[in-house]
């Protein structure tokens, strides 16, 4: 197997999922927030949802990896165990006197019971009952039913934490706390998994504290034909971008970049919550995004970045001369504000493609998917009144992994 994303429409192959499982229970009224999280989800029917949603990228030739599996596999390997739980039992989270007893009790754990751990969280409660409470002020303040390791329900997005940019893959540097600990799941994976650890890819980013540097995978597209569409979210940042782009140049993996500067708030938190890529030469977009400043960025002489500014009426062109197209087809369909944005906080623009002009859509975005089948793609819909709640749609819960080229 080598794994390579050549963009966003060909053919899928392969995709990494996570199905809704302890962490998603342990959403509650209180924490939601922290969480990223504005709603509850009903558990058992995201789970439904999520298994027909794996269902049918099954039935379109799709293998499906889940998250869960990959990661009890990898901590198999010492090596990706260690940095796993050197990075999530930290003596600045636990301090020094709860630390060492709390890694102990981890490294007694087997693969399933850790993995379980580390995805659904850990209370003081279930701590206790597998080691002795450790003579800590950290320890001790905390409430019996207060979380020692938080859950992370959002490991549902697998987009995020990780991005396959043609022959290589960009662990997130996570911009929200609730979130850091994801990356270091894939990086895992990807380094020690017997999968990946003896394929030859990339490694454009891996996980860490990057300050004011980070960029997440919801933001990026692979436009093909060398290109890359880059969103600068409130989660993705321009030293980032021209990180990622130095790093893409010097492989000779990418010929272009092409950055958005995007609104800094929650509505749009992700390029692909407006914006995702229906075939070739369209994309579909959001009504209430508008034109957006926008930079190519080029390889110039000795390892420097070119970079041409663009005003906000020339996005469109921007994105379609990195394509080598004169322009591209721009699809949004007519209904009022409110409507929009109804549909837009319904993932109604987050389509995930399984091959050109055949996407995948949540079925309650009746607008938007007529106007993409009246316009020649080919919606398949599938249920998201439970699994959507968390502000994400397909493309957001599927992680390619090897996807051809246009």
């Amino acid at each position: 197997m080598t794994f390579h994303v050549a963009s966003e429409v060909g053919r899928l192959r392969q995709v990494i999922l996570h199905r809704p499982g302890l962490e998603m229970e342990r959403l509650t009224p209180h924490n939601r927030e922290d969480l990223l999280f504005d709603e509850l989800l009903w558990v058992s029917r995201a789970q439904e949802e999520h298994d027909a949603f794996a269902q049918v990228l099954r039935d379109q030739d799709v293998e499906v990896l889940y998250l869960t599996d990959l990661l009890r596999e990898a901590l198999a390997v010492p090596a990706a165990r260690e940095r796993v739980l050197g990075h999530t039992f930290d003596e600045e989270v636990f301090g020094p006197a709860a630390v060492g007893p709390l890694r102990a009790m981890a490294d007694a754990m087997d693969d399933a019971e850790l993995t379980t751990a580390l995805v659904g969280g850990m209370t003081k409660a279930e701590a206790l009952e597998r080691v002795d409470e450790p003579s800590s002020v950290a320890f001790h303040v905390l409430g019996a039913d207060d979380f020692l390791l938080p859950p992370l329900p959002n490991h549902l997005y697998t987009r995020d934490a990780s991005a396959w940019v043609y022959d290589g893959v960009a662990v997130s540097a996570m911009r929200k706390r609730a979130r850091l600990r994801e990356s270091v799941h894939y990086e895992a994976i990807y380094r020690w998994h017997p999968a990946f650890a003896d394929d030859d890819f990339h490694l454009w980013q891996g996980s860490g504290k990057r300050r004011g540097s980070s960029v997440e995978g919801g933001d990026v597209l692979v436009l093909g034909r060398g290109a890359v569409l880059v969103g600068m979210s409130e989660r993705t940042t321009p030293q980032g971008v021209e990180r990622l782009a130095k790093k893409l140049f010097a492989a000779g993996a990418a010929t272009t970049v092409v950055a958005l500067a995007m609104p800094q708030h929650r509505a749009f938190m992700h390029l692909d919550t407006v914006m995702t890529m229906v075939d070739p030469e369209s994309i579909t977009e959001y009504a209430g995004l508008g034109p957006l400043p926008s930079y190519t960025i080029t390889p110039g002489d000795d390892g420097d970045l070119v970079i041409t500014d663009h005003s906000p009426g020339e996005m469109h062109t921007a994105i379609a001369r990195a394509l080598g197209l004169d322009r591209i087809r721009v699809l949004t369909p007519t209904q009022g504000v409110r409507a929009a944005q109804r549909e837009q906080w319904d993932d109604g623009c987050n389509v995930l493609a399984v091959r050109p002009g055949v996407v995948i859509g949540y079925e309650r975005n009746e607008t938007s998917n007529a106007f993409l089948e009246a316009n020649g793609v080919e919606v398949i819909t599938v249920a998201g009144s439970e699994v959507g709640r968390g502000r994400g749609g397909p493309r957001c819960m599927s992680c390619p992994t090897l996807r051809d080229g246009l």
